[in-house]
């Protein structure tokens, strides 16, 4: 089952806690709306950051404004790789005052590009609060996988390890699918909530489109399907969703 929600209110948010790395979503305090920037190019983690602090900057909003993700890296990690890129992901968000004591309010997803890899881990896209007189429940749910997090090892809580015949692959769908709705049900949303929905894999997932992933209502305003992998090896389908009434397009 997924925790309850825990205020932020630096932040103007709230959230779904998860993991060190990543909170499992966030969504919206009253009066505030989330807001996505999606670069055209993906720059480096570091420049990226630098992006994300003079845009909120700009705003005049304070850097808790930042709530969520969407990196980029050259390859899926070992599960100690995994632990080594996260543990340099968050000082940033320790610098910035965001995460204290292991928690840590921002989502996240991150993905590796199977075609036009980056040279290294980079950020693709990012969400912040923004002060709106009325707004409430805009949400962004962090990226899942196939496997249950926050275990030593990856592959002894993955569905269906190594098995990416279609049956196998319906399976991981089935219980990203649930992870999904789950993490929404957090916030009190469901699919007919959503603004974007985004699927990541390599593999063919038309035998089980229709009636899983459609059938559900996760693709009411169309899916995006973005081929890549999911961040550690042996994993191979992930998602993520939110409901953003504002996004913008930018060159870095």
């Amino acid at each position: 089952m997924t925790a309850a929600t825990v205020d932020f209110p630096a932040g103007g948010y709230r959230y779904i806690p998860g993991v060190f790395q990543y909170s499992a979503g966030v969504v919206a305090l009253d009066g505030f709306r989330i807001e996505r920037v999606e670069l055209l190019q993906p720059i480096p983690l570091a420049a990226g950051f630098g992006f994300i602090e003079r845009f909120i900057t700009r705003r005049g909003r304070p850097l808790a404004a930042f709530c969520a993700c969407e990196l980029r890296s050259p390859a899926p990690f070992t599960d100690a790789g995994f632990i080594a890129f996260n543990r340099h992901y968050v000082g940033t968000l320790e610098r910035w005052g965001i995460m204290r004591d292991d928690r840590n309010p921002v989502a996240r997803s991150n993905v590796c590009p199977e075609v036009n890899k980056p040279a290294e881990p980079s950020l693709h896209a990012f969400c912040l609060t923004d002060e709106d007189a009325g707004a409430s429940g805009s949400f962004v749910i962090a990226g899942s996988g196939e496997a249950e997090e926050g275990h030593a090892s990856y592959r002894e809580r993955t569905i269906r390890f190594g098995d990416t015949s279609p049956e196998g692959l319906r399976a991981k769908g089935r219980y990203v699918l649930d992870r999904m709705e789950q993490r929404m049900a957090a916030v009190g949303a469901a699919w007919r909530d959503t603004t974007a929905v985004q699927l990541y894999t390599v593999y063919d997932l038309y035998p089980f489109l229709a009636d899983e992933i459609v059938r559900r209502g996760a693709a009411q305003h169309g899916l995006t399907w973005h081929f890549a992998r999911p961040p550690v090896v042996g994993l191979d389908y992930e998602m993520d969703c939110r409901s953003v009434p504002v996004e913008h397009r930018l060159p870095a």
